[in-house]
């Protein structure tokens, strides 16, 4: 069953999502002191949305001569994206037709009775940005890593701090082997882009 704003507030109490905004924030304030529009984040109705950290973003990137194989993965095909701050906010550029990755802010302790999805914001679809479906598998505990893929025709930016994907949450019956006990290859991640590992 989908879980509602009650629920997750309660279990971010215990520990779910760190830092936790129990409300949907769509304003704050600036430097200036003077109210200033954000892509929300924070809970909703039966979801929360996570923020992008500006720790890192990376922009996959051709090298000729190389294919990108998930198995042995080459470091060298994703560039450092540059975090940019004017007046609307800090963000990353991802470019057209280019695939990113970045990580969230927010930090994850998902229950053994739990799977969360990870989808993304309408604000963005809306400007040709495409949140990969990920899930947050029970028992799992980190950062997510995020991926986007700039499906226009133009470049893009991703704002730092502020919403950029909603996940919503499943609860079930406990399974018998969790992320945790199972020890899954992506777990306690940093504050950091996790590269795909076998």
């Amino acid at each position: 069953m989908i879980q509602n704003d009650a629920w997750i507030a309660k279990m971010a109490d215990q520990g779910m999502i760190s830092p936790f905004e129990p409300h949907l924030i769509r304003e704050v304030e600036s430097n200036a002191g003077l109210p200033h529009r954000v892509i929300s984040y924070g809970l909703s109705s039966y979801g929360y949305d996570l923020r992008l950290s500006p720790n890192e973003f990376r922009v996959f990137r051709h090298i000729p001569g190389t294919i990108v194989d998930p198995k042995h993965f080459n470091p060298a095909n994703l560039d450092p994206a540059e975090l940019h701050t004017d007046e609307n906010g800090s963000y990353f550029i991802l470019p057209a037709h280019s695939y990113g990755l970045g990580v969230a802010l927010e930090k994850l302790a998902v229950p053994v009775n739990v799977t969360v999805i990870c989808i993304g914001k309408s604000t963005y679809a809306r400007i040709g940005l495409i949140a990969n479906l990920t899930p947050a598998e029970a028992g799992w505990r980190g950062h997510l890593t995020l991926e986007f893929s700039n499906s226009s025709s133009a470049d893009c930016r991703i704002y730092a701090n502020e919403g950029i994907v909603q996940l919503l949450f499943f609860e079930g019956e406990p399974c018998e082997v969790s992320y945790e006990t199972r020890q899954g290859k992506y777990q306690d991640q940093e504050e950091m882009v996790t590269l795909a590992r076998l």
